[in-house]
C-alpha cells in the first residue's frame, strides 16, 4: 500500500488529528512530515527565495514551497511512492483502492493528482480504468492544487532537479508548470481541500483558517519598480508557455472540469470536521 505523507505545522494539532482520524477510517498508513514555519526562514534567505516567481511571495508561501520540497526529498530518499497530503485534504472513500491499483505503475508514471479545485484542466481523451467509476487520464495542463498527489521516486528526482535550476514558486504552480513530469489525473477526482466543499455541494464545514492566505491576507508588494516589471514579464512568459502547451496537445486532449463522486464522501459524517 502507498502510505500518506502528511505535511503539518507544529502549531496545527487540530489538522493533524483530523488527518489521523480520516486516514485511520480509510485504513491508510500515515507518516507526518513537519512543515517548515515561516518564522524559521531568515529574512535575508527569504528575500533570495521570494522574488523569482510571477509576483513576490509571502513568507508563508515560501515556507509552503519548502515544505513540499522536503516531501519530494522524502520520496526520493525512501525510493518508493507516497501520497503527499496537505493537512486539510478531504479524501474519497475509494482512495485506498486507487492507491492499490497505482502501486506498480512506476515505469510510466511520475505524478498523479487526486485533486480538483473547480478549474478546468487539459486531459487526454483516452483513459485507463482504475476501480469503479474512477479512471486515470494523462494530465497535460493543470492550474492549481497541491493538497493530495501521489509522487513516485522518478517524479521526485525531476522536481528536485528543477528546484535546483529554477526559483521557488507557489507549490501548486511549481507542480503545474513542471511539464517534464509524466503527470496523470484521477478522474473523477478523489480528493478536494476542505475550502472547496461548497463548490462541490458537500455538506462539510471547513473548520480551519488557511495558514497561507488568512482572512487579513494581502499580497506582498514588489521591492522596487525593477522587480515589479520582472514579475510582469515572468507572468506573460508563463501564460505564453501555457498557451503553447495547450496548442501542442489540443488534438489528443480536451479542456474539462474534473468532477467528484459525491457519494464517495458520505462517510465524512463520521469525522469531526467541525
Amino acid at each position: 500500500m502507498i502510505s500518506a505523507l502528511v505535511i503539518n505545522l507544529d502549531h496545527s494539532p487540530d489538522r493533524l488529528a483530523f488527518q489521523q482520524q480520516q486516514l485511520a477510517k480509510l485504513n491508510l498508513p500515515m507518516q507526518r512530515l513537519e512543515a517548515i514555519r515561516s518564522t524559521e526562514i531568515a529574512h535575508s534567505y527569504y528575500e533570495t527565495l521570494a522574488n523569482g516567481w510571477e509576483r513576490k511571495m509571502s513568507s508563508a508561501e515560501v515556507a509552503c514551497f519548502l515544505s513540499h520540497k522536503a516531501a519530494w526529498q522524502y520520496v526520493a530518499d525512501s525510493n518508493k511512492p507516497w501520497l503527499i497530503m496537505e493537512d486539510d485534504a478531504l479524501l474519497s472513500r475509494s482512495v485506498p483502492a486507487i492507491l492499490h491499483e497505482l502501486i506498480n505503475q512506476e515505469d510510466k508514471i511520475d505524478y498523479v493528482t487526486l485533486e480538483t479545485r473547480y478549474r478546468r484542466k487539459w486531459l487526454d481523451k483516452e483513459s485507463i480504468h482504475l476501480v469503479g467509476e474512477y479512471q486515470l487520464r494523462r494530465l497535460y495542463q493543470d492550474r492549481s492544487g497541491a493538497a493530495a498527489y501521489i509522487l513516485f521516486p522518478s517524479g521526485a528526482k525531476k522536481l528536485l532537479d528543477k528546484a535546483q535550476r529554477c526559483a521557488p514558486a507557489l507549490a501548486d504552480a511549481f507542480l503545474c508548470c513542471s511539464y517534464e513530469l509524466n503527470s496523470w489525473q484521477v478522474y473523477p477526482a478523489a480528493a478536494i481541500q476542505l475550502d472547496q466543499c461548497s463548490n462541490y455541494d458537500l455538506d462539510f464545514a471547513n473548520p480551519f483558517i488557511s495558514t497561507i492566505t488568512p482572512l487579513n491576507y494581502s499580497r506582498i508588494e514588489a521591492n522596487n519598480c525593477v522587480d515589479y516589471w520582472r514579475f510582469k514579464v515572468r507572468r506573460v512568459a508563463a501564460q505564453l508557455r501555457m498557451g503553447l502547451r495547450q496548442l501542442s496537445v489540443c488534438r489528443r486532449a480536451e479542456r474539462v472540469m474534473v468532477p467528484i463522486q459525491k457519494n464517495d464522501y458520505e462517510y465524512k459524517s463520521d469525522l469531526n470536521c467541525k
